[in-house]
């Protein structure tokens, strides 16, 4: 009997429950496109911070550079001897720890130590600066960018120094990472695919191999097969590497061991990259690291996002912040207008009602049918709100509107390129801006919210109809008629 009641009411208030169904799909739809859109600021961000960290790294523990003066490698000066012959030409280079403090290598297993890390390893962030030219004897130090000089002067972007006489020379930078060849799962150059060739062997932690970036590769026509030297040494490329998003961590990638030796710092590295065994403890396993391993900075992920700026970070707060305030309030006129049309749809229905009571229905058999056409409204509004969240994220995803994210320098973290234009991990610089297409991914937990709304729903609908069903009274019915 109440299923064909409840059919039959169904079926003859159809214009009434559209309207009610429509309220509450409405604010369900609402629902599941800032969910949607939420959850895809998120990946965005996660993206933006994968670019600097690499996949799978959860942390990095590094030391902050020495202030200016003390241990200042950078400006040790290039020697050069033209051996009697003014136009002689001559390159040198010089190899340049970057952006951070070495640390020893024990470091890394001290920090693979630690209470709930899955894995450590180390890597060495690097400058080279490459001078090309003509020189009569003298010295130089190096400038502080990029440029050609005039002939017997300084010159250039940075504005080199010649002593001993004239010169015209080009002097270039480009950024070169040692990874650790016997752990390629964790470090920067996770965050970029092997597109050309391979990445290292497990055998080759001290071989003279490197990964190039496309970037660089194209800018420099080297390809798998070739060699690049660095410092004298000659390195054959065995891979081609494209960055996901983004900058690349680097132009050039090599073993770990050969990095120490070209930078003169055996058994140091800049950065350690941490991989945490569990990710909800990342914040203990942080305060282990900064609590044993002391004098060190400890950078995560949420660290970094931050630092996180530009249309990315905004869209982000309009989303979690105007957006769940919208939603709930979409979502409180909604429950509250279908449980008064309920409420509107039972004073209307009191001959009816009424007489059933004459005819021995109990006010909880009455309560229950209008609950049931009110829980089935709320369920239609559910599937018409899904369907109408669905589209919306679609269109979302298909627009994917370009967003900006501007990630600034932490001290202790990963910034952007480095100061003589080279990208690399490590850097306390300028910040790197990013450019990511925004989706909008609907994951079941938020289908399985909108349910629970449509439930909810019709359930409040169903709330304020079965309260005032419960109060008519069969002479209410008679008073009708009259």
């Amino acid at each position: 009997m109440f299923f064909t009641y409840l059919r039959r009411e169904l079926r003859r208030r159809r214009k009434a429950a559209l309207v009610v169904a429509s309220g509450l799909a409405l604010g369900i739809a609402l629902v599941i496109v800032v969910s949607s859109v939420s959850s895809g600021m998120s990946q965005a961000q996660d993206k933006v911070l994968q670019s600097l960290y690499g996949l799978g790294t959860d942390m990095t523990v590094t030391k902050a550079a020495a202030p200016p003066g003390e241990g200042d490698t950078n400006r040790r000066r290039f020697e050069f001897d033209a051996k009697g012959d003014a136009d002689a030409e001559q390159s040198s280079d010089r190899v340049m720890v970057q952006g951070f403090q070495t640390l020893a290598s024990s470091t890394v297993t001290e920090v693979g130590g630690q209470d709930g890390v899955a894995q450590a390893v180390g890597g060495l962030s690097m400058t080279v600066l490459k001078v090309d030219g003509e020189f009569k004897p003298g010295e130089i130090t190096p400038p502080q960018g990029g440029g050609r000089t005039g002939q017997g002067g300084t010159g250039g972007a940075g504005g080199g120094e010649v002593r001993g006489g004239g010169a015209a020379f080009d002097v270039n930078s480009y950024s070169v990472f040692g990874t650790d060849a016997a752990a390629p799962a964790l470090g920067p150059l996770t965050s970029s695919k092997i597109t050309t060739g391979r990445t290292f062997k497990s055998t080759e932690t001290d071989a003279a191999v490197a990964v190039v970036d496309s970037a660089y590769a194209k800018e420099k026509s080297l390809a798998v097969g070739k060699t690049v030297t660095i410092s004298g040494t000659k390195f054959s490329i065995i891979g081609v590497a494209t960055a996901d998003s983004g900058d690349s961590a680097a132009n050039l990638y090599i073993p770990l061991k050969k990095a120490q030796t070209l930078a003169d710092s055996k058994d140091k590295v800049t950065t350690v990259y941490v991989k945490a065994a569990d990710s909800q403890r990342i914040d203990s396993v942080k305060s282990a690291i900064q609590k044993n391993v002391p004098d060190t900075t400890v950078t995560t992920s949420a660290d970094l996002a931050g630092t996180v700026s530009g249309s990315l970070s905004t869209a982000s707060d309009l989303a979690t912040t105007v957006g769940t305030w919208l939603s709930i309030a979409v979502l409180i006129a909604a429950f509250l207008v279908a449980g008064l049309l309920t409420s509107s749809a039972v004073s209307r229905r009191v001959r009816e009602f009424g007489t059933l009571k004459a005819l021995g229905w109990k006010s909880g058999r009455v309560t229950r049918q209008v609950v049931g056409e009110a829980l089935v409204n709320g369920l239609l509004g559910g599937v018409l709100g899904i369907a109408l969240g669905l589209g919306g994220a679609y269109l979302v995803t298909a627009i994917s509107p370009t967003l900006t994210a501007q990630l600034g320098s932490t001290g202790g973290g990963l910034g952007g390129g480095g100061p003589m234009g080279g990208g690399g991990p490590g850097r306390q610089t300028a910040s790197k801006a990013l450019d990511i297409a925004l989706t909008a991914p609907v994951s079941l937990s938020t289908i399985g919210i909108a349910v629970g709304l449509a439930v909810a729903g019709g359930l409040i609908a169903g709330g304020f109809g079965g309260w005032r069903a419960s109060r008519l009274r069969p002479a209410d019915a008679l008073r009708r008629v009259e």
